[in-house]
C-alpha cells in the first residue's frame, strides 16, 4: 500500500495543529522562570503524564515491539527498576530540589560542592542529550522514510523544525502541555495497531498465545547472572533503578519537568504514577511485538528487512487502511516531540552564560539567549539525526547506551552530595574522572551490557571519593 493524501492530510495537520498549540504558550513566557520553569504552576497529574512522554519515544514505540518479535519480553525486568527508582528520587532528590530556588539540577552540585563538579556534570547532560535526543529523531525520520518514501534527511529537517519552532516560542509550558496531548495520541496510535493486529491475526488471541507461548516470547524473567545480556533480572533491577536515579532525578530533561511542579509533594506523587503508567505501556507495546511475530507467521514479510526496527512501520504501511496509517505515523512522531532542547538551554544560560559571561543580564538578554541556545541545542540534535542513518545497532540499544555511557559518574556526584556530607568537591571531582575513565574501559573493552553502566560508573565515582577523602585526611593527620 501507498500513503494517499488522506494519510498525507492527517501526518501534516497534526504536525501544523501541534506546533500551533506549542506556540500558543508564548504568550506567558514573560521571565526566565516562566520560560523553563512554566512559573512552577503544573498540577501532579500532568507531570505524571509529561514524564511518560518524555521517557517514550520513537525508541518505545518502533523499538520495543521489534525486541518482543526478535526475543521475548525480559525487558519488562528494566522497568521494575525504573519503579523502584522512582520511590528512591521522591525521598532522595526531590526534598533537596523543592529547598532550593533552582532552575537546573546541577545548581545543587554548584552550592553542595563548587563550579569543577557542577560543570562536568552539566557538559555531560549536554554533550550525551544532544546524542542520546538525535538518535531519537533519526528513529522517527526512519519510520518516516518507510511509510512515505521521503528520504530520512528531509524528515529529520521537517520533524526537527516543527519541534525548533514550538519550543523556541513556547518555552517549557509548550513542552510539558504538548506532552500531556501526545501521550494519548501515540497510546491510541498503538490501541489502533494492537486492534489491527487482533483481527488481522487468523484465529486472533488465541493464535497469539499459542504462537507466543511456542517460541517462547512471553518469557518475562531472566536469572542469568551473566553481565553481557542487557535484560536479566539482576541488569533490570540493579541497572534499572541506577538508570531512573540518573534520567529521572539527575538529568535535567526529566528534573526540570519535576521542577514545574506546584510543590515536592506534587512532584512525587506525578513521578510515582508515571511509573505504574509506564509498566502498563512497555506491556501495551511488547504484547504488540509479540503479535506481529504471530502475523508474519501467517503473511510473508513483503520485503527483506534492513533492522528489525523497521518491523513495524512495514506493517503500518502494507496492512493498515488509508486514514489508519496517516494516524499512526502521527502517534509516532507525537512519540518523538517531546524535545529537550529547552532543558539543555536552562544548563547553558544558567550554568554557564549567566555564571561566567553576563552574571548581570537582564531578563530581557536572558530571553533572547535562551531562545537562541533553544534553537541551537535544536540544530545540534538535527545534526546528529542526520548522520546516525549510518549507525547500524538497534536504535533503542543505542539511545540507552549514549545515555548510560557518562550519567553513572553524575548520579554518583548526586549521591554524594545528599548522602555523604564528608565528602569534598576535591574528592568528587577525583571520583567523577576516574568513573569516566572506567566506563571508558567498560566501554571499549568488556562485554558488560549498557544495562549496567550507570551502575558501575556511579560505584566507581562514589568508591573513589571516598578513597581520596581518606587518603587526604590522613596527610592532614600525618
Amino acid at each position: 500500500m501507498v500513503l494517499t493524501w488522506i494519510d498525507y492530510l492527517v501526518i501534516g495537520g497534526y504536525l501544523v495543529a501541534i506546533t500551533a498549540f506549542g506556540s500558543y504558550f508564548a504568550r506567558f513566557q514573560k521571565t526566565t522562570r516562566d520560560y523553563f520553569l512554566t512559573g512552577q504552576s503544573v498540577p501532579w497529574w500532568a507531570i505524571c503524564f509529561t514524564i511518560v512522554a518524555t521517557e517514550t519515544s520513537t525508541l518505545t514505540f518502533i523499538s520495543v515491539p521489534a525486541t518482543a518479535y526478535a526475543g521475548n519480553m525480559t525487558f519488562l525486568q528494566l522497568v521494575f527498576g525504573y519503579i523502584v527508582g522512582r520511590v528512591l528520587i521522591s525521598v532522595l532528590f526531590i526534598p533537596a530540589y523543592f529547598r532550593r530556588e533552582l532552575f537546573t539540577s546541577y545548581e545543587l552540585l554548584q552550592r553542595r560542592f563548587g563550579p569543577r563538579v557542577k560543570n562536568v556534570s552539566a557538559l555531560i547532560f549536554l554533550a550525551t542529550r544532544a546524542l542520546a535526543d538525535g538518535i531519537r529523531l533519526f528513529a522517527t525520520a526512519l519510520v518516516i522514510s518507510v511509510v512515505t518514501h521521503v528520504p530520512v534527511t528531509w524528515a529529520v529537517l521537517v520533524i526537527g523544525g516543527a519541534m525548533i519552532v514550538y519550543t523556541v516560542r513556547g518555552g517549557a509550558s509548550a513542552v510539558i502541555w504538548t506532552d500531556v496531548v501526545q501521550l494519548f495520541v501515540y497510546l491510541a496510535g498503538a490501541a489502533v495497531v494492537l486492534v489491527s493486529l487482533l483481527s488481522s491475526i487468523p484465529g486472533g488471541w488465541t493464535e497469539v498465545v499459542r504462537a507466543g507461548s511456542a517460541a517462547g516470547k512471553f518469557r518475562v524473567f531472566d536469572f542469568s547472572a551473566s553481565i553481557s545480556r542487557p535484560y536479566t533480572f539482576w541488569a533490570g533491577v540493579i541497572g534499572g533503578v541506577a538508570l531512573t536515579l540518573s534520567t529521572h532525578g539527575t538529568d535535567q530533561f526529566l528534573v526540570q519537568r519535576l521542577l514545574s511542579a506546584r510543590s515536592a509533594r506534587d512532584a512525587s506523587r506525578g513521578l510515582i504514577l508515571s511509573g505504574l503508567l509506564v509498566f502498563v505501556q512497555f506491556v501495551l507495546f511488547l504484547l504488540i511485538g509479540v503479535m506481529l511475530f504471530t502475523y508474519y507467521q501467517h503473511v510473508p514479510l513483503p520485503r527483506t528487512l534492513a533492522r528489525n526496527d523497521e518491523l513495524l512501520p512495514t506493517f503500518i504501511v502494507t496492512a493498515l487502511s488509508h486514514g489508519a496509517a496517516g494516524f499512526i505515523v502521527a502517534a509516532i512522531v507525537a512519540a518523538a516531540l517531546s524535545p529537550s532542547i529547552n532543558a539543555m538551554a536552562a544548563t547553558t544560560v544558567n550554568d554557564f552564560y549567566t555564571k561566567y559571561w553576563r552574571p548581570d543580564a537582564d531578563e530581557r538578554t536572558l530571553m533572547r539567549v535562551s531562545r537562541m541556545w533553544t534553537v541551537v541545542w535544536g540544530v545540534a540534535q538535527i545534526g546528529v539525526a542526520i548522520a546516525a542513518q549510518w549507525m547500524q545497532q538497534s536504535v533503542l540499544d543505542a539511545g540507552l547506551a549514549v545515555l548510560s555511557y557518562a550519567a553513572g559518574p553524575v548520579l554518583g556526584a548526586f549521591l554524594l552530595g545528599t548522602l555523604a556530607r564528608s565528602i569534598d568537591e576535591g574528592a568528587t571531582f577525583g571520583g567523577m574522572i576516574v568513573g569516566l575513565l572506567m566506563m571508558t574501559i567498560v566501554w571499549q573493552w568488556t562485554p558488560a551490557a549498557f544495562t549496567w553502566y550507570i551502575f558501575i560508573g556511579a560505584a566507581t565515582t562514589v568508591a573513589t571519593a571516598f578513597l581520596i577523602q581518606a587518603a587526604t585526611r590522613e596527610r592532614r593527620t600525618a
